[in-house]
């Protein structure tokens, strides 16, 4: 009940009580993707497949599972701290509020992106359903674990916002959003694929389409990280117990 009643305050919180909220967390997405399909078409480059704007829904929203689940997870105890003065909610229950809203969500803005996508390709075939919910259930665990950390750790430095910034602008480039890593030069792949955000991208389109499969994706290697991760956030959770309840 306690989530529960967080989830419907984050969501009035962050969506106010009209449906421009809604819609922009729609327009958003769809306007990046428009973006990178117009410089794709401008530089006469393709994406591994025909569907151009699949590839690149696939790309992004697989990226943003983790990006934005890490965003929200990291400033949970910041934007809500007065709530930890009522006995009834504990700091988990802050983090776990906003990250089922922010999965709820992006799933939503998925399903409507490739929705649209396959009414105007008239094409709808999707390879692997699981394999799509793996990827994207990696990605959103990885964004969990890395926000859990970060969360705690802001306790203790204010500037933890601006680091979260710092870390994420550039793992957009080298998380495959908008390119194979089956068409990377081997020094590059084996470099990139170090980021295991990577892994989950590749794991949502690999699922998705008939006609493309990755070949270096391991879906053991995220898993690895978030294991370590929430391993990492439990103990750092009892450092900063005693913090959390002193302020």
């Amino acid at each position: 009940m306690v989530v529960r009643a967080l989830v419907l305050r984050e969501i009035r919180t962050r969506f106010g009580t009209d449906h421009f909220g809604y819609i922009w967390a729609l327009t958003g997405p769809a306007t990046m993707v428009l973006m990178f399909a117009a410089m794709h078409a401008l530089v006469g480059r393709a994406g591994a497949n025909e569907d151009l704007i699949g590839f690149l829904t696939t790309g992004l929203l697989g990226f943003m599972f983790f990006r934005e689940v890490t965003s929200r997870c990291a400033s949970a105890i910041d934007a809500n701290r007065a709530l930890l003065f009522y006995p009834q909610v504990r700091p988990f229950d802050l983090i776990i509020a906003r990250s089922q809203l922010e999965v709820a969500t992006l799933a939503v803005v998925f399903v409507l992106l490739m929705g649209g996508n396959a009414l105007w390709t008239q094409q709808l075939h999707v390879d692997n359903p699981l394999g799509v919910l793996l990827g994207l259930g990696l990605s959103a665990a990885l964004g969990v674990g890395l926000g859990l950390n970060l969360c705690w750790l802001s306790l203790y430095s204010p500037s933890i916002d601006r680091i979260v910034n710092i870390l994420l602008r550039p793992m957009f480039w080298i998380s495959g959003v908008f390119y194979s890593v089956n068409n990377l030069p081997s020094q590059a792949r084996d470099l990139l694929l170090l980021n295991p955000v990577l892994h989950c991208v590749e794991l949502t389109r690999d699922g998705w389409f008939v006609d493309y499969t990755s070949h270096y994706a391991d879906p053991y290697y995220p898993l690895a990280w978030i294991i370590g991760f929430f391993s990492l956030g439990l103990v750092l959770e009892r450092v900063a117990r005693r913090r959390i309840e002193v302020v």
